[in-house]
């Protein structure tokens, strides 16, 4: 019985996992799309050009053959990739125009949630009409900082160099383009998007700050600086509190962390127990399950060898949706509204397909709220349960104290034991410092701290000399 009930729950809390992040559309946690792993084969959904295989451009750089291990996602398909590391996808064409045998992908799906999308800038009004830069060291991260030190929630950023600052009500009267519009590379970065000529690529400042508190039943969080590196010596903290979920989910869709010492930790909001901690040797690898309704999310980097940090996912269960997932052989969607937006949606993982199969691993952390009937020694049990860690170190302990009683037993006896043997007689001969021939000589134990030596002592032999062991 418990054998099939906890292969119930594993079955019943991935069904759910899986419903739970089906809905989601956006493919790309990245801002240059590098991380896409969709299925988009040619240039443009509307009249595009379609792309070559990866396996068949061994006249081009990048083909299977250079890189046969799926690096950069290529293989044998002819699906958009950004293996080079270019401001989004692109792939190999075999019409050349203006001697041009590659184009980028005009993908929907491929836009990172946080990035509000392209907008035509006229200049009249501006698009974001708040306070402005220029800078030839400008990224992305650089301007949403500064429109967040000046108490802005949208940065925006055009033709690579300009940085403006706004809020959400000056978007309502533009309308999104294609984001083919703003692929121009930022002066201070050329593998990130900065906009266009006339054209201005908006960001939630949200995106890249070190901490912050989210209520929503979804959301995404980004790494502090992100999409650039993050900074030496930061310490962050998000809390994630949904108030009537049984649980929460944790998708990684992107984790670049090579230093030993950061990391990421998933704690506890009750108790501040670690549940899951992640850094370079131990990456997560699938989805993360906790119960309860408030969880930390805890970042530290040290003073060294920075590096892109993470994109994460979460996703809070609520009963209903117990009740909306359990198959009835019928799609039906859910009644909350998801989009690509930071803080009120959640977009399926860049491994997904679109027909519902997945690479994700789901391992749980927890699986019930309720009190697990045997838990396992270094299980946790959730807010205010116990776990077997008291019982196994009691055992130990007590173990230790008999090694020790016994140990301290054997050496009381070695040091107060002497063992003598029979008198050894010798053959007189012409030793100068002796003076009898027969000469009484005991071999004793005797006990130091560090060792028991076993030596031959020589005694005393003068005339009245009352010991026992000196023979007359």
């Amino acid at each position: 019985m418990d054998s099939w009930s906890a292969t119930s729950a594993l079955f019943l809390a991935g069904f759910i996992t899986s419903a739970a992040f089906r809905h989601f559309d956006s493919e790309c946690y990245t801002a240059n799309g590098e991380d896409y792993r969709g299925f988009q084969n040619q240039t443009s959904l509307h009249g595009g050009k379609p792309c070559l295989f990866w396996n068949e451009t061994f006249q081009h750089p990048y083909n299977t053959l250079k890189y046969p291990n799926g690096e950069g996602g290529l293989g044998s398909h002819n699906y958009c990739r950004n293996p080079d590391g270019d401001v989004q996808p692109w792939c190999y064409i075999a019409d050349h125009e203006d001697v041009t045998y590659w184009k980028y992908c005009d993908i929907p799906t491929c836009q990172m949630p946080g990035n509000l999308g392209c907008f035509k800038d006229t200049g009249h009004p501006p698009t974001l009409p708040g306070v402005h830069e220029i800078s030839n060291k400008l990224t992305i991260q650089t301007c949403i900082s500064f429109c967040r030190s000046q108490k802005y929630t949208l940065a925006g950023m055009e033709s690579g160099y300009a940085c403006f600052c706004g809020n959400e009500a000056d978007l309502q009267d533009h309308v999104e383009s294609s984001n083919m519009e703003c692929n121009h590379v930022c002066f201070g970065d050329h593998t990130q998007p900065c906009g266009g000529d006339g054209w201005i690529i908006v960001f939630d400042v949200r995106v890249g700050a070190c901490g912050g508190n989210y209520t929503s039943p979804t959301g995404v969080i980004y790494s502090p600086d992100f999409p650039d590196k993050y900074a030496a010596s930061r310490v962050c903290y998000w809390t994630i509190q949904v108030a009537g979920s049984y649980a929460i989910l944790f998708n990684f869709t992107f984790f670049d962390i090579s230093d030993q010492t950061d990391m990421v930790e998933l704690l506890d909001g009750y108790t501040r127990e670690v549940v899951a901690r992640f850094d370079w040797r131990s990456p997560p690898r699938g989805l993360v399950n906790i119960t309860g309704d408030f969880v930390i999310l805890y970042f530290f980097s040290d003073r060294t060898n920075q590096a892109h940090g993470f994109a994460l996912l979460y996703q809070a269960l609520r009963r209903q949706d117990t009740r909306t997932t359990i198959p009835r052989g019928s799609d039906e969607k859910e009644s909350s509204t998801m989009g690509p937006q930071l803080s009120s949606s959640v977009t399926e993982g860049s491994n997904s397909t679109t027909n519902g199969r997945t690479s994700h691993i789901l391992y749980v952390i927890t699986s019930s709220p309720g009190k697990p009937e045997h838990n396992m020694p270094g299980q946790w049990a959730g807010r205010g349960e116990t776990t077997g860690h008291s019982a196994m170190w009691t055992i130990y302990a007590l173990a230790a104290l008999l090694i020790l009683t016994v140990v301290a037993m054997v050496a009381k006896l070695l040091l107060h034991v002497t063992v003598k043997t029979p008198n050894i007689p010798t053959v007189s001969g012409s030793d100068s410092c002796s003076q009898s021939t027969v000469t009484s000589e005991p071999w004793i134990i005797l006990y130091r701290p560090s060792t028991i030596s076993l030596f031959k002592k020589k005694l005393k032999n003068h005339h009245g000399d009352l010991s026992p062991l000196v023979g007359h």
